[in-house]
């Protein structure tokens, strides 16, 4: 199966901690602190690898790592960075947030690298929070948590033009004529498991064709592969809608038009509005007797989409009859329209999400209490586990680290007053501004 779609746990590095030591030497028995700081976290990249076409890499392993950074040392030694992690995809791959579904990134266009997780601060040594008043700090400050993440990467090829339309109508047929692209050619359906790529050269500029694997009715709820390959198709420019004009498999060639585009708008209506050409192939089997409307199909067709504004072109993908015709009428609608890639926006932002340089915290009036105060976090907890506040350093620390993280603001919001009871967890302290 074409590997088109992965789901896959990301993690930044840990941050290094900061180290707590003193300077100990003959003759300076009582030197000052010396503690260094630890080092960065890696972060994770996503960059383009033009050598790859799929995401078959992501398939049999879920989990990916950037290294920690290491912990500080003595003598100021600063702790090494942890290693970046480099992820490398197809260009066309959009990486999303895997619960909602919202857009992170799409690398594509002059978006070739993205960091997607930064790695963690490392923490400061004591050697930062001597003064003259505390001239031997015993505390550093830990490195920043790792950041773990559970993405999902989606190739949409870059394709200017799809190739769209129900199961065995010649699609790769056509594409193995105006391309160099080899996909299986056979005559029964779902032959195509694959999207396949091809590049149409021509005189006054050529374009990326996309071959889209026959769509079924339902494809648009994911019945057989519809989610699979609709995906695909949202970046195309012009789609070229094909149809077995001959009615070799006994199918009616305009409702066949109008089922596929019902799928299209019920997958993303944008994709129905879309430029369309519709090429009607299989003239070469048309039959030499029976009705007129048998023996020109081409007639029909035309009445009923081209006052839609649906050109419509008559094609032989075997012998190759109207295909020159069809792809002119493709390069020059191409160049009247927009020449940009067409990238999806970002809707999702890690940084927001873990925080970026503020914690997490809830600021809260007890409901029990009068002109009390609660705040808690999961990191504020841990912060009071490190910190000695029963020094002045210690807590004086600790407010600026309240005060640079917002929760002062939120407190001063809330309308604490001077006096008031400001509770964290077991410690409690009075409010003074």
């Amino acid at each position: 199966m074409f590997a088109d779609r992965a789901r896959i746990i990301i993690r930044s590095g840990k941050g290094g901690d900061g180290h707590v030591s003193f300077r100990r030497e003959k003759y300076i028995p009582d030197g000052g602190p010396d503690g260094g700081d630890g080092g960065k976290g890696g972060d994770v990249i996503f960059e383009i690898d033009d050598g790859e076409t799929t995401l078959i890499h992501y398939r049999h392993k879920r989990k990916f790592s950037a290294g920690d950074g290491a912990p500080g040392g003595k003598r100021r030694c600063h702790g090494s960075n942890g290693d970046d992690l480099v992820l490398k995809v197809p260009a066309g791959t959009v990486i999303k947030e895997a619960e909602s579904g919202k857009v992170i990134a799409d690398l594509s266009g002059e978006n070739r690298r993205q960091v997607i997780l930064h790695g963690g601060r490392g923490g400061f040594g004591n050697i930062h929070f001597a003064t003259p008043v505390m001239q031997a700090p015993k505390y550093a400050q830990p490195g920043q948590d790792a950041r773990e993440l559970e993405v999902l990467l989606e190739l949409k090829m870059i394709a200017d033009v799809g190739l769209i339309g129900f199961p065995n109508v010649g699609k790769s047929t056509l594409l193995s004529r105006v391309t160099n692209a080899n996909p299986k050619i056979a005559n029964y359906h779902f032959t195509t498991l694959s999207p396949n790529l091809g590049v149409v050269d021509m005189e006054g500029g050529g374009f990326v064709i996309a071959d889209i694997p026959g769509l079924i009715e339902g494809a648009s709820d994911g019945a057989g592969l519809g989610h699979e390959f609709l995906r695909h198709i949202e970046r195309t420019k012009v789609m070229i809608h094909l149809v077995d004009a001959a009615s070799v498999e006994g199918r009616d060639p305009v409702d066949d038009i109008y089922k596929i585009n019902a799928e299209l708008a019920a997958y993303r209506q944008d994709l129905a509005e879309r430029p369309q050409i519709i090429a009607a192939n299989k003239l070469d089997a048309l039959p030499l007797d029976g009705t007129e409307e048998e023996r020109d199909p081409l007639e029909r067709l035309r009445k009923e989409f081209e006052p839609k504004g649906i050109p419509v072109y008559g094609i032989s993908a075997v012998s190759g009859q109207g295909v020159r015709e069809l792809l002119l009428a493709v390069q020059k609608l191409l160049k009247e329209l927009p020449q940009e890639t067409t990238v999806f926006d970002p809707e999702y932002d890690p940084e927001l999400h873990f925080g970026g340089k503020n914690l997490p915290f809830t600021v809260e009036k007890s409901a029990k209490e009068d002109r009390t105060f609660i705040v808690e976090g999961p990191r504020i907890e841990r912060m009071l586990g490190y910190t000695n506040l029963e020094s002045e350093k210690g807590f004086q620390f600790f407010q600026n680290f309240m005060r640079e993280n917002g929760i002062l603001d939120e407190l001063e919001a809330l309308g604490i007053q001077d006096g008031d009871t400001v509770r964290l967890y077991d410690l409690q302290f009075d409010y003074y501004k």
